[in-house]
């Protein structure tokens, strides 16, 4: 496709499916809308149920470039933004110390794009075609950078008080995604179109398993999305999500495991979980979740 073109409903479904991506009509639908009205997408979910994985997907099917500003307790403007790279503006002023150049020569010569270093939103701004900004996790930011955030995505310009303001010159196409770790504002909300993506059926998950790894047996790959499924019906910390289902899949299939019982569950249930709590309560109700799952009565029946 011509990345110049604006694609249709029908080409953002076919681009996610050729590459890899096991859809639905409603993360197609939003991505459209988010393309056809210029508006970021917000998409919350638990962790591991393939929200990043729309941005890369999106990026690569768009035949653009992908930047990523990851969250963090603490991110601020500067780090999101830009940095001056003191070290070498320090190093230029000692090289021409003895030049005949004025103070105001120096400092304009220091304050240049030469060292300005770029962090990510900076970076999309000043990008030379529209990229795909993938804002991750956005909820695990404070406050005070989420209402900084919105006024960027109000206005698509960054004010250098040294150099002065940048416009962007071509706005990026804008996804956030929130594990819902806090409530995020109502304002940044209002800004977005929203998206949800919980944890899949089993039909879709076995079909993402067959897709991602497609040496896997395939009774294995039953097996393991139906212990997923149940898996996931427990009250654990950390409820695993389709990444952790994968990374199983793809142990079993290395160790070339072509089905599940008791003893290879638990020698690997270190893929699937990763609190200790978790762990513990799996180990003692193994026996009835297997039961629950239907794989002893499969493999009894071999």
């Amino acid at each position: 496709m011509d990345n110049h073109q604006q694609p249709t409903l029908a080409d953002i479904s076919t681009l996610l499916q050729e590459q890899g991506y096991i859809t639905d009509t409603s993360v197609s639908m939003s991505l459209f809308l988010s393309l056809q009205l210029s508006k970021p997408l917000l998409i919350e979910g638990p962790a591991g149920v393939g929200k990043t994985e729309i941005a890369k997907v999106m990026a690569r099917a768009l035949q653009t470039d992908l930047i990523r500003l990851q969250c963090y307790e603490g991110l601020d403007a500067t780090h999101a933004l830009y940095e001056w790279n003191y070290q070498r503006q320090l190093l230029h002023l000692k090289m021409v110390e003895n030049q005949p150049q004025s103070v105001d020569e120096k400092e304009q010569t220091i304050f240049s794009d030469s060292f300005l270093m770029k962090r990510p939103l900076l970076q999309a701004i000043t990008h030379h075609r529209k990229p795909v900004l993938l804002i991750d996790e956005v909820d695990r930011s404070d406050e005070e950078f989420e209402s900084f955030l919105l006024e960027v995505l109000s206005d698509w310009q960054i004010t250098i008080p040294e150099t002065g303001t940048i416009k962007a010159t071509h706005i990026p196409q804008v996804i956030l995604t929130s594990n819902r770790i806090r409530e995020l504002s109502e304002a940044l909300r209002r800004r977005c179109l929203y998206l949800y993506i919980g944890y899949p059926d089993f039909e879709k998950e076995y079909l993402i398993v067959r897709n991602k790894v497609p040496g896997i047996d395939a009774r294995l790959g039953e097996q393991i999305c139906r212990f997923m499924q149940q898996l996931r019906t427990l009250k654990l910390e950390k409820t695993p999500g389709v990444a952790e289902t994968l990374d199983w899949a793809l142990a079993l299939s290395a160790l070339h495991i072509d089905h599940l019982d008791k003893n290879i569950v638990e020698q690997t249930l270190g893929v699937v979980l990763k609190d200790w709590h978790d762990t513990r309560q799996v180990q003692m109700s193994l026996s009835e979740l297997m039961e629950k799952t239907g794989i002893h009565s499969k493999l009894d029946s071999l």
